[in-house]
């Protein structure tokens, strides 16, 4: 009988305890869908948010305004720009058409040689999931838009010094690393389609001057005779800006807001260790408390709209580098045994931007859960052993909730982490080792 009453007694007392812990998560929701006005005029201005908005946004204003996208995101331009956005996306997909469609027919039904099928399965590979990483943009505008009303959101409110450091260091840090990555693409893409074309001398084939494309044509223009060989090396060219700044600017939004992610987390990680021990006659434990609550609840939010606008742009990022990263070190090793250096520098250069390129969402997604985990562990360390048990007992669920951080994930499939980045890269090499052997290498 002193069992039973002492098993009814534990499962009184556990019930208790499941009751406590469910009321407080409704009150901790509560907070996720009510932020109270209270707190939001509790906030001092931040009045220059417009020059640190611009620093912060800039490099990706730059990428998507020559693809017409930015006017479809933000939502402060005129009806004007908007026209104009439209004229530039139609402009855009004609002459993605007009590189992608050749290419894919003369693959598929001209040419026959499997060696020549490979050369072009690489770069025209790249171009096509370019386009839906740019159709994937223009798609989820909505989502990216909203995702850009935060950031101007949490520019336009920050008050405290020390907190606006925080926010432009990880706009420092978003901007080098987008340079970075314009400077490897560029670099590789542009060698690609212009120098490695013209590094060997033109060839004579039946006394007529073959002069090279990157991408074949359509097969009733006659691409040999001028104007029409400049017209299109010229659309071909364009063509291939357009497809490195879609990829450029997808990695730009991701890294901005990533990087603005962290910048938040940092200062609720910041606001933590002061939280104990401040001077008298600043605001109460309860109302700084609800701060921390509210903002950590809008980065949790932040994070889900990031993934929901990004997840299927990170997807094809995956596969689209694990495609190209197999046929560029595939055509490296081609041209090393061809003893052609110009070419196979620019194809390692490209593998080198690829490689790069996919490591740096890794190390986003990673980055994004390793800062969100921080806010348990800088809620423990605070001094909550001094503080009575019902402000104690605030930290609770702070520590509950870091245990289960936001992720950046590939289509709501594979979580991006430094792991994935291995695995990618291990999937292009056997790629590779089965590409040879198709060959016959």
């Amino acid at each position: 009988m002193l069992l039973c009453a002492r098993l009814r007694s534990d499962d009184t007392n556990a019930s208790f305890e499941q009751r406590r812990v469910q009321s407080a998560t409704r009150a901790y929701m509560v907070t996720m869908y009510d932020r109270t006005s209270s707190v939001k005029r509790s906030y001092p201005r931040n009045y220059n948010h417009e020059d640190d908005l611009k620093y912060t946004l800039e490099m990706c204003q730059w990428l998507l305004k020559p693809l017409g996208v930015w006017t479809l995101i933000y939502h402060r331009v005129s009806n004007l720009e908007r026209a104009v956005s439209m004229i530039v996306l139609f402009l855009c997909f004609f002459t993605l058409f007009f590189l992608i469609v050749p290419t894919i027919y003369n693959v598929c039904y001209v040419e026959e040689n499997v060696e020549v099928k490979v050369k072009l399965l690489g770069p025209i590979g790249f171009c096509v999931f370019s386009t839906v990483k740019y159709c994937y943009i223009c798609a989820k505008r909505n989502p990216l838009g909203r995702c850009i009303e935060h950031v101007e959101r949490d520019w336009r409110t920050v008050g405290d010094k020390d907190h606006r450091a925080i926010m432009l260091k990880q706009a420092g840090i978003s901007r080098r690393l987008i340079i970075i990555c314009i400077v490897f693409f560029y670099s590789g893409g542009m060698s690609y389609q212009t120098l490695m074309q013209f590094s060997s001398k033109l060839t004579q084939q039946s006394n007529v001057t073959v002069r090279p494309l990157s991408y074949p044509a359509f097969e009733f223009l006659d691409v040999q005779s001028s104007p029409t060989y400049e017209i299109v090396f010229f659309l071909q060219t364009v063509a291939a800006l357009i497809v490195l700044n879609a990829t450029i600017a997808a990695y730009s939004m991701t890294a901005t807001f990533v990087t603005h992610i962290c910048g938040q987390i940092q200062i609720q990680i910041s606001r933590l260790e002061n939280l104990i021990g401040e001077r008298p006659g600043k605001k109460s434990f309860q109302e700084r408390m609800t701060v921390i609550v509210n903002d950590h609840v809008e980065v949790l939010r932040f994070s889900k709209n990031v993934d929901e606008a990004l997840c299927e742009i990170c997807l094809t990022e995956i596969v689209a580098s694990t495609l190209v990263m197999c046929c560029a070190e595939y055509y490296c090793l081609l041209e090393w045994r061809n003893s052609d250096m110009i070419a196979a520098a620019t194809y390692f250069m490209l593998l080198t931007s690829f490689t790069f390129n996919v490591l740096i969402y890794c190390y986003a997604g990673q980055l994004l859960t390793d800062q969100c985990s921080q806010v348990g562990g800088a809620s423990y360390n605070v001094q909550w052993y001094n503080l009575p048990a019902r402000k104690a007992n605030s930290f609770v669920l702070l520590e509950a909730i870091s245990l289960y951080p936001p992720k950046l994930t590939a289509g709501k499939i594979i979580n991006l982490t430094i792991n994935t980045f291995g695995v990618v890269v291990k999937t292009s090499v056997v790629y590779f080792n089965l590409l040879r052997a198709v060959t016959d290498w």
